[in-house]
């Protein structure tokens, strides 16, 4: 087997930053897959409540899944930085606990949504709602798979190894798009097929994910002293992962507020909503995977103590997401209709959808800015400035203004609202740049 692990401490930070981050750019884009192929399919082969179902209960399994990826960060930066510190004892008893909580985080999620799915959907007034309660009530059984992924492809990413888990995701999602196809068409299964073909599609990334870990010896060895969870690096995980998956259960929620006032416009409004957040999100893959890479490469480097080599990661990050960010705003701008006519015919939900799309895309520039400084609170472990961050950006702008604006502008204050939110975020990032507090990592914390 090839070199399981590499060192981010050393070599030109543009290149290694780039080389580190495409396998995890392609990851992000296969994982949007699953999603964006369940809507396309059932919007052709069921119309506009299908996709309107799809669309309501993907919000809720987004607020879910991101929990998951937010508590990982915490196995993630912690194993990291031992990694950079070369701290091979500590790293393996992280790794260990680290595995051992998911597993018991993803089947207690599971059971519990799975459980509330239905009450949720009612709650949220969602318009095709028997359909929706189908999709959602399957997809929560695949948390377990959804949590367990993400702490072992956190693990790998880690130590440097962020080509494993995009073959993984590649894989799993060529079966989700060809299991879609034979269980909403020729089974006709509708939105539940779409689900079940999500859930087998999650299952197999999973198991090629623990495989790998079990071959690759010289990274974790799946024995029982090192899977026991050690209330010291679980206290740890808990510091870093849960400001994580609070803010972003946070921006879950935010986006569930707005979900909310849109479908009061009906299913058109709604429709047209769904398209629009799957092209938006695609058209961020790249920012978003950018401070993932950046956000590991610098716990890797804080663990080392290279301060200046931190720096230069989050200023090299933030260009490459900016400049993303300008070319794919005015892409959308000018395509923005023909996008939306690949998923649906109709030309009321193609109008809605593009006019969702050209409003909201407009705040890409701040998220690209914002999400960089993020990047370097958590590498650092200063997760909560992350939390802080990220509730003046979604309660105090996103979910205030868009209710505001709504009142007086209809829909287009709401998508208004989410273009500017992201603005408030930037100031705050710079602010905890220059304040320097992002030099004591919290492996050194932790020796105090």
């Amino acid at each position: 087997m090839a070199q399981s692990y590499t060192a981010l401490t050393t070599g030109r930070v543009p290149g290694q930053l780039i080389r580190y981050a495409v396998p995890v750019v392609l990851t992000s884009l296969m994982q949007a897959l699953y999603n964006l192929v369940d809507m396309l399919i059932v919007s052709r082969m069921l119309g506009p409540a299908g996709a309107s179902a799809v669309n309501n209960s993907s919000q809720a399994m987004l607020v879910l899944t991101q929990i998951a990826i937010g508590l990982s960060n915490g196995g993630n930066v912690l194993i990291g930085q031992y990694f950079g510190a070369g701290d091979e004892r500590r790293r393996q008893e992280t790794t260990g606990s680290f595995f051992s909580l998911f597993a018991l985080l993803g089947l207690l999620f599971s059971v519990l949504a799975c459980a509330f799915s239905r009450s949720f959907l009612v709650f949220m007034g969602a318009p095709a709602l028997e359909e929706a309660a189908a999709y959602l009530g399957i997809s929560t059984l695949g948390l377990f798979f959804i949590f367990g992924y993400n702490a072992l492809a956190s693990a790998l990413r880690a130590v440097g190894n962020s080509r494993a888990p995009m073959r993984f995701v590649m894989i799993s999602t060529g079966l989700n798009v060809l299991l879609d196809l034979l269980f909403v068409g020729p089974f006709g299964w509708g939105t539940a097929g779409a689900a079940a073909a999500t859930v087998f599609s999650q299952g197999l990334a999973f198991l090629l994910a623990l495989f790998y870990l079990l071959r690759a010896g010289n990274l974790f060895s799946f024995c029982r002293g090192n899977l026991r969870m050690r209330r010291k690096y679980i206290l740890l995980i808990f510091k870093v992962g849960v400001p994580c998956a609070v803010q972003m259960t946070v921006a879950g929620i935010s986006w569930l507020t707005v979900t909310y006032l849109i479908n009061r416009y009906g299913v058109v409004y709604s429709a047209g909503n769904g398209f629009a957040v799957k092209i938006k999100d695609l058209s961020m893959m790249f920012i978003t995977a950018m401070g993932t890479a950046a956000s590991s490469m610098i716990a890797q480097n804080l663990g080392a103590g290279l301060y200046e080599r931190a720096r230069e990661i989050l200023y090299t990050a933030m260009k490459l997401a900016a400049a993303s960010a300008v070319v794919m705003t005015l892409l959308i701008e000018l395509t923005a209709p023909l996008l939306i006519g690949i998923f649906t015919p109709d030309p009321e939900v193609i109008a809605a959808g593009a006019l969702n799309l050209r409003i909201e895309v407009l705040g890409q520039v701040f998220y690209a800015i914002f999400i960089s400084y993020h990047a370097l609170m958590i590498g650092a472990g200063h997760t909560w400035c992350v939390f802080g961050s990220s509730f003046a950006n979604c309660i105090l702008f996103r979910v205030v203004l868009a209710v505001s604006f709504e009142h007086f502008f209809g829909i287009v204050g709401v998508f208004a609202a989410c273009a500017i939110a992201p603005s408030i975020s930037v100031p705050i990032g710079m602010l905890y740049t220059h304040s320097n507090r992002w030099r004591r990592s919290l492996v050194e914390e932790e020796q105090m």
